[in-house]
């Protein structure tokens, strides 16, 4: 008679329950903290610790994925040569893309957020993180093992990462130079990698200024039944 080994080996749940007024009083307190964030375009040069960056990532790689295959990578970038590289990479595909590749109804969707292809924030910010995806692994043979749920898993992932690093007290901003195959070319990055995001990292110049944007309200996009 076989017998199976079940690979499943379920762990006691450790979780606080929190009295209703202090969960209350977070929750308030994480709102407001999150409604401060904003995306940053002028960057001082001024240095940012390396461990609470590194810090932001192991949050990043604290959150749930598609069978716990966590299909991320983070590349953090604070050598000033290789950030020179990737923003001549990157301002070379955004030229192309506002002066050629974007309809006229993407470049009118753009024009409140006043951007264009020049990209000072890539050299200006004293780090940058590469989020990467991974569509396919590899097993203990060394084999291919495709990835599930690959897109959602990463973007919850990322989400974690600038949740973290705001509330540590720096400022980012989520660019994507289309296309960004450069960046896995630049940082060296294995054949089961693809670029997701890079993320310009550090404190705000004291001149610095956001477009005037406003967030949609609870009843735009939320139904609560």
């Amino acid at each position: 008679m076989s017998s199976t080994t079940r690979a499943f080996q379920p762990l006691p749940l450790e979780f606080d329950r929190l009295p209703e007024a202090e969960m209350r009083q977070r929750s308030a307190e994480f709102l407001e903290l999150m409604l401060r964030r904003r995306s940053v375009r002028h960057f001082s040069a001024e240095p940012v610790p390396r461990e609470v960056v590194e810090d932001a990532v192991r949050v990043a790689g604290s959150a749930p994925s598609g069978a716990n295959q966590q299909p991320w990578s983070f590349v953090v970038v604070f050598d000033p040569d290789v950030k020179a590289r990737i923003r001549e990479a990157a301002e070379h595909e955004e030229r192309l893309l506002y002066t050629e590749r974007a309809s006229r109804e993407y470049l009118d969707v753009l024009e409140p957020i006043g951007t264009d292809w020049s990209k000072p924030h890539l050299t200006d910010a004293p780090c940058l993180i590469a989020v990467f995806e991974q569509p396919w692994g590899f097993d203990e043979h060394g084999g291919k093992r495709r990835h599930y749920f690959v897109r959602e898993s990463v973007g919850i992932s990322v989400g974690f990462l600038l949740a973290a690093l705001h509330n540590a007290g720096l400022a980012t901003l989520t660019h994507s130079p289309s296309p960004m195959g450069f960046l896995k070319e630049i940082l060296e990055r294995p054949e089961n990698e693809r670029p997701f995001l890079l993320i310009p990292v550090g404190y705000p110049t004291p001149d610095a200024t956001t477009p005037t944007l406003v967030k949609k309200s609870l009843a735009e996009i939320a139904d609560v039944v």
